[in-house]
């Protein structure tokens, strides 16, 4: 199997990238610097670096690195500074996803493409009845309003839930729901949920980022967990 990775000079892409790896998986990595990379996934034999900021590549080349992947995964998201919160492009996680499923599309086989993105607690699943708290509301609107990568995560998942929807021919899609992200040097037992079990804004868990990257690996090479989530958007908790 062959995957392709966005966002893998993140902190929880480079996980995931190390976690398919260790099983064996075939992965091309889109990052903007191969300096970032440790030297042990740089040298990998398994493991394609692509140094291009995702949204230069023409529509031509997104296909051409999508060709042959059974799955395509998504860990972009904004650096933590004023320029990459606040400075452009502010849609990063949303344009990605789309040029991400045209080229999918583009080069369509006989199973469905997976697609694996990674999202937050802080967007509501609108497919589920999710309630939340008048102050949680009020929160996550003025975030919504004034911090644009809430934004962009919750358009990102609305392109798949809508746009791609749960009967497309092509692709088969999971965005992965992480509450308070930590770091860990390990795999830990960790909590999978349809829907928050907690307040996000008021009561937020706990999930490592090495967990993350070890679910969406599962949910990429493991048939049962695939069709368990598939269409859905799982919350992972590490467990208490």
């Amino acid at each position: 199997m062959k995957t392709l990775v966005a966002g893998a000079n993140g902190a929880t892409g480079r996980l995931l990238v190390q976690e398919l790896l260790n099983r064996g998986q075939q992965v091309t990595a889109i990052i903007r610097s191969s300096s970032r990379m440790p030297d042990e996934l740089r040298e990998h034999q398994n493991l394609l670096l692509v140094e291009a900021n995702i949204l230069d590549l023409s529509d031509r080349e997104m296909a051409e690195l999508v060709r042959g992947c059974s799955a395509v995964a998504s860990c972009l998201g904004h650096n933590l500074s004023l320029k990459g919160i606040f400075g452009p492009p502010r849609r990063l996680v949303t344009d990605a996803v789309r040029r991400l499923c045209n080229a999918i599309k583009a080069n369509p086989s006989e199973q469905p493409s997976k697609f694996v993105l990674m999202n937050t607690t802080g967007n509501r699943n609108q497919d589920l009845d999710e309630s939340i708290s008048f102050a949680q509301r009020c929160v996550i609107g003025l975030l919504r309003v004034c911090i644009p990568p809430h934004a962009d995560n919750e358009e990102a998942a609305n392109y798949l839930r809508i746009e791609i929807g749960q009967n497309d021919k092509t692709i088969e899609w999971v965005a992965v729901r992480p509450d308070g992200l930590v770091d860990l040097d390990a795999v830990t037992e960790y909590e999978l949920h349809p829907s928050p079990t907690r307040s996000t804004i008021f009561d937020a868990g706990k999930t490592s980022r090495i967990n993350v990257g070890h679910f969406m690996a599962d949910l990429i090479t493991d048939p049962k967990i695939w069709l368990d989530w598939k269409g859905r958007m799982p919350v992972i908790y590490n467990k208490a």
